[in-house]
Protein backbone atom coordinates (compact mmCIF):
# COMPACT_ATOMS: atom_id res chain seq x y z
CA UNK A 1 0.00 0.00 0.00
CA UNK A 2 1.54 3.53 -0.70
CA UNK A 3 2.56 5.58 1.97
CA UNK A 4 1.78 10.07 1.67
CA UNK A 5 3.82 11.79 4.02
CA UNK A 6 3.72 15.46 4.64
CA UNK A 7 6.90 16.75 4.14
CA UNK A 8 6.11 20.16 3.11
CA UNK A 9 4.94 22.76 6.00
CA UNK A 10 7.29 25.86 7.14
CA UNK A 11 6.63 24.35 10.67
CA UNK A 12 7.84 25.48 13.36
CA UNK A 13 12.11 25.92 13.27
CA UNK A 14 14.30 23.82 16.06
CA UNK A 15 16.90 26.47 17.30
CA UNK A 16 20.46 25.56 16.93
CA UNK A 17 19.82 22.36 15.10
CA UNK A 18 18.01 23.04 11.36
CA UNK A 19 17.53 26.71 10.53
CA UNK A 20 18.41 25.61 7.00
CA UNK A 21 16.23 22.22 6.78
CA UNK A 22 12.76 21.12 6.60
CA UNK A 23 11.90 19.51 9.60
CA UNK A 24 11.52 15.91 8.01
CA UNK A 25 15.60 16.25 7.26
CA UNK A 26 16.39 16.79 10.64
CA UNK A 27 18.78 13.95 11.46
CA UNK A 28 17.93 11.41 14.48
CA UNK A 29 20.89 8.80 14.57
CA UNK A 30 22.51 10.15 11.83
CA UNK A 31 19.61 9.63 9.19
CA UNK A 32 16.76 12.32 8.68
CA UNK A 33 14.12 11.52 10.72
CA UNK A 34 11.59 10.71 7.40
CA UNK A 35 14.21 8.31 6.89
CA UNK A 36 13.27 6.41 9.87
CA UNK A 37 9.32 7.15 9.07
CA UNK A 38 9.96 5.55 5.81
CA UNK A 39 11.94 2.36 7.48
CA UNK A 40 9.37 1.83 9.56
CA UNK A 41 6.64 1.28 6.79
CA UNK A 42 9.46 -0.67 4.97
CA UNK A 43 9.12 -3.07 7.79
CA UNK A 44 5.66 -3.77 7.36
CA UNK A 45 5.99 -4.33 3.55
CA UNK A 46 4.67 -0.75 2.84
CA UNK A 47 7.83 0.42 0.69
CA UNK A 48 6.13 2.97 -2.05
CA UNK A 49 6.55 6.27 -0.94
CA UNK A 50 4.64 9.65 -1.68
CA UNK A 51 6.40 12.68 -0.06
CA UNK A 52 4.64 15.70 -0.42
CA UNK A 53 7.13 18.56 -0.83
CA UNK A 54 7.02 22.44 -0.28
CA UNK A 55 9.80 24.53 2.35
CA UNK A 56 13.65 23.18 1.13
CA UNK A 57 12.13 20.11 -0.58
CA UNK A 58 15.28 20.53 -2.38
CA UNK A 59 17.24 19.39 0.22
CA UNK A 60 14.70 16.40 0.28
CA UNK A 61 15.30 15.85 -3.42
CA UNK A 62 19.01 16.19 -3.22
CA UNK A 63 19.19 13.10 -0.41
CA UNK A 64 17.37 10.31 -2.53
CA UNK A 65 18.88 11.57 -5.50
CA UNK A 66 22.24 10.94 -3.96
CA UNK A 67 21.02 8.20 -1.51
CA UNK A 68 23.79 5.34 -2.62
CA UNK A 69 26.59 7.74 -1.84
CA UNK A 70 25.03 8.82 1.38
CA UNK A 71 24.21 5.94 2.97
CA UNK A 72 27.08 3.70 1.23
CA UNK A 73 30.99 3.27 1.18
CA UNK A 74 32.77 3.90 -1.59
CA UNK A 75 36.18 4.87 -3.42
CA UNK A 76 35.93 7.70 -6.21
CA UNK A 77 38.23 7.85 -9.19
CA UNK A 78 38.61 10.79 -10.21
CA UNK A 79 38.22 11.12 -13.94
CA UNK A 80 37.95 7.41 -14.62
CA UNK A 81 35.29 6.11 -17.17
CA UNK A 82 33.61 3.94 -13.65
CA UNK A 83 34.61 7.09 -11.47
CA UNK A 84 32.66 4.95 -8.30
CA UNK A 85 33.08 1.76 -6.53
CA UNK A 86 30.44 1.38 -3.90
CA UNK A 87 31.89 -1.11 -0.80
CA UNK A 88 28.50 -1.70 1.09
CA UNK A 89 25.09 -2.34 0.57
CA UNK A 90 21.49 -1.10 1.82
CA UNK A 91 18.54 -2.96 2.96
CA UNK A 92 16.09 0.03 0.94
CA UNK A 93 16.64 -1.38 -2.72
CA UNK A 94 12.88 -2.27 -3.69
CA UNK A 95 11.72 1.50 -2.26
CA UNK A 96 9.83 3.43 -4.73
CA UNK A 97 9.82 7.21 -3.85
CA UNK A 98 7.82 9.76 -5.84
CA UNK A 99 8.94 13.38 -5.13
CA UNK A 100 5.51 15.58 -5.81
CA UNK A 101 6.05 19.65 -5.38
CA UNK A 102 2.88 20.15 -3.29
CA UNK A 103 3.66 23.88 -2.91
CA UNK A 104 5.59 26.48 -0.82
CA UNK A 105 2.65 27.86 0.92
CA UNK A 106 -0.14 25.05 0.66
CA UNK A 107 -1.63 23.75 3.91
CA UNK A 108 -1.78 19.63 4.25
CA UNK A 109 -5.12 19.80 2.70
CA UNK A 110 -4.32 20.62 -0.35
CA UNK A 111 -0.90 18.47 -0.77
CA UNK A 112 -3.29 15.59 -0.14
CA UNK A 113 -5.15 17.11 -2.96
CA UNK A 114 -2.51 17.73 -5.04
CA UNK A 115 -0.89 13.71 -5.19
CA UNK A 116 -3.95 12.44 -6.35
CA UNK A 117 -2.66 11.37 -9.46
CA UNK A 118 -0.09 9.39 -8.10
CA UNK A 119 -2.78 7.80 -6.44
CA UNK A 120 -5.08 6.71 -8.96
CA UNK A 121 -5.20 3.06 -8.37
CA UNK A 122 -5.19 2.69 -4.69
CA UNK A 123 -8.36 1.83 -3.23
CA UNK A 124 -6.73 2.71 -0.03
CA UNK A 125 -3.72 4.41 1.17
CA UNK A 126 -1.83 5.50 4.29
CA UNK A 127 -1.01 8.96 5.04
CA UNK A 128 1.59 10.55 7.59
CA UNK A 129 3.06 13.45 8.86
CA UNK A 130 6.88 13.72 7.97
CA UNK A 131 7.88 14.72 12.14
CA UNK A 132 6.63 11.98 14.19
CA UNK A 133 7.79 8.72 14.99
CA UNK A 134 5.79 5.87 16.61
CA UNK A 135 5.60 2.50 16.87
CA UNK A 136 1.72 1.86 16.30
CA UNK A 137 1.14 -1.86 14.94
CA UNK A 138 0.21 -1.34 11.16
CA UNK A 139 -0.87 -4.53 10.43
CA UNK A 140 -3.39 -3.58 13.27
CA UNK A 141 -3.95 -0.61 11.70
CA UNK A 142 -5.00 -1.39 8.45
CA UNK A 143 -6.93 -4.58 9.80
CA UNK A 144 -8.85 -2.28 11.75
CA UNK A 145 -9.48 0.33 8.56
CA UNK A 146 -10.75 -2.77 6.70
CA UNK A 147 -13.04 -4.03 8.87
CA UNK A 148 -15.21 -0.94 9.39
CA UNK A 149 -15.40 0.16 6.34
CA UNK A 150 -14.86 3.71 7.12
CA UNK A 151 -13.34 6.51 4.95
CA UNK A 152 -10.58 7.64 7.37
CA UNK A 153 -8.76 5.90 10.57
CA UNK A 154 -7.00 7.91 12.77
CA UNK A 155 -4.90 6.61 15.31
CA UNK A 156 -5.46 7.89 18.31
CA UNK A 157 -2.19 8.43 20.84
CA UNK A 158 -1.69 9.92 24.23
CA UNK A 159 0.54 12.83 23.93
CA UNK A 160 3.81 12.61 26.26
CA UNK A 161 4.41 15.14 28.89
CA UNK A 162 6.28 18.04 28.57
CA UNK A 163 8.39 18.01 31.72
CA UNK A 164 9.69 15.61 33.94
CA UNK A 165 6.99 13.61 36.39
CA UNK A 166 8.02 12.56 39.80
CA UNK A 167 5.63 11.24 42.47
CA UNK A 168 5.58 11.12 46.42
CA UNK A 169 4.13 10.00 49.74
CA UNK A 170 3.37 12.96 51.97
CA UNK A 171 6.75 13.27 53.94
CA UNK A 172 8.33 14.10 50.70
CA UNK A 173 10.10 10.53 49.94
CA UNK A 174 9.56 9.97 46.46
CA UNK A 175 8.23 6.44 45.20
CA UNK A 176 9.08 7.43 40.98
CA UNK A 177 10.82 9.59 38.51
CA UNK A 178 9.42 9.97 35.18
CA UNK A 179 11.29 12.10 32.46
CA UNK A 180 9.09 11.65 29.88
CA UNK A 181 5.39 10.79 31.16
CA UNK A 182 2.70 9.39 28.89
CA UNK A 183 -0.07 11.90 29.72
CA UNK A 184 -3.19 10.00 30.85
CA UNK A 185 -6.01 11.82 29.25
CA UNK A 186 -7.45 12.34 25.97
CA UNK A 187 -6.31 11.12 23.11
CA UNK A 188 -4.87 13.37 20.17
CA UNK A 189 -3.98 12.48 16.69
CA UNK A 190 -0.85 10.71 15.91
CA UNK A 191 -1.42 10.49 12.15
CA UNK A 192 -0.40 7.50 11.02
CA UNK A 193 -4.40 8.04 9.28
CA UNK A 194 -5.33 5.30 6.32
CA UNK A 195 -8.00 7.00 4.12
CA UNK A 196 -9.90 5.18 1.46
CA UNK A 197 -10.03 7.16 -1.87
CA UNK A 198 -13.45 8.81 -1.29
CA UNK A 199 -11.28 11.18 0.77
CA UNK A 200 -10.59 12.97 -2.29
CA UNK A 201 -14.90 14.01 -2.40
CA UNK A 202 -13.88 15.86 1.10
CA UNK A 203 -10.50 17.68 -0.52
CA UNK A 204 -10.46 20.90 -2.91
CA UNK A 205 -7.43 22.06 -4.25
CA UNK A 206 -7.16 25.47 -2.47
CA UNK A 207 -3.67 26.73 -0.35
CA UNK A 208 -5.43 27.32 2.51
CA UNK A 209 -7.18 24.00 3.48
CA UNK A 210 -5.89 22.32 6.62
CA UNK A 211 -6.66 18.53 6.39
CA UNK A 212 -7.21 18.50 10.20
CA UNK A 213 -10.04 21.32 10.48
CA UNK A 214 -13.11 21.46 7.82
CA UNK A 215 -12.32 18.04 6.01
CA UNK A 216 -11.82 16.17 8.66
CA UNK A 217 -14.96 17.76 10.46
CA UNK A 218 -16.96 16.86 7.66
CA UNK A 219 -15.90 13.67 7.62
CA UNK A 220 -16.96 13.33 11.20
CA UNK A 221 -20.56 14.92 10.50
CA UNK A 222 -20.57 12.24 8.31
CA UNK A 223 -19.33 9.81 9.98
CA UNK A 224 -16.67 8.50 8.25
CA UNK A 225 -14.29 8.67 10.75
CA UNK A 226 -13.08 5.85 12.97
CA UNK A 227 -10.08 5.96 15.44
CA UNK A 228 -7.36 3.33 16.18
CA UNK A 229 -5.92 3.57 19.58
CA UNK A 230 -2.40 3.52 20.20
CA UNK A 231 -0.73 2.97 23.73
CA UNK A 232 2.76 2.55 22.93
CA UNK A 233 5.32 4.84 21.99
CA UNK A 234 5.00 8.12 20.36
CA UNK A 235 6.88 11.33 19.84
CA UNK A 236 6.80 14.46 17.67
CA UNK A 237 9.95 16.21 16.77
CA UNK A 238 8.83 19.93 17.84
CA UNK A 239 11.75 21.50 20.01
CA UNK A 240 15.13 20.76 20.59
CA UNK A 241 14.12 18.91 23.53
CA UNK A 242 12.51 16.33 21.39
CA UNK A 243 15.14 16.55 19.08
CA UNK A 244 18.08 15.48 22.56
CA UNK A 245 15.34 13.09 23.28
CA UNK A 246 15.04 11.16 20.12
CA UNK A 247 18.64 10.78 19.27
CA UNK A 248 19.41 9.98 22.90
CA UNK A 249 16.91 6.83 22.33
CA UNK A 250 18.73 6.11 18.76
CA UNK A 251 21.85 5.93 20.47
CA UNK A 252 20.91 4.11 23.31
CA UNK A 253 19.66 1.51 20.83
CA UNK A 254 16.44 1.49 22.48
CA UNK A 255 14.31 3.69 20.16
CA UNK A 256 10.86 2.12 19.92
CA UNK A 257 10.60 2.59 16.40
CA UNK A 258 13.15 1.22 15.04
CA UNK A 259 12.35 -2.80 14.31
CA UNK A 260 14.22 -3.54 11.55
CA UNK A 261 17.86 -3.98 12.68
Amino acid sequence: MKVVILCGGHGTRIRDVADNLPKPMIPVGGYPILWHIMKYYSHFGHQEFVLCLGYRGESIKDFFLNYEAQTKDFTITLGGHHPIQYHTDHLETNWQVTMANTGLEAMTGARIKRVQKYLQNEDNFMLTYGDGLGDVDLRELLKFHQSHGKILTVSGVRPPGRFGEIMGESNGLITEFNEKPQASGGRISGGYFVCRKEIFNYLKDAEDLVFEQNPIRSLIKDKQVMMFEHNGFWQPMDTYRDYIYLNQLSEKKSAPWIKWK
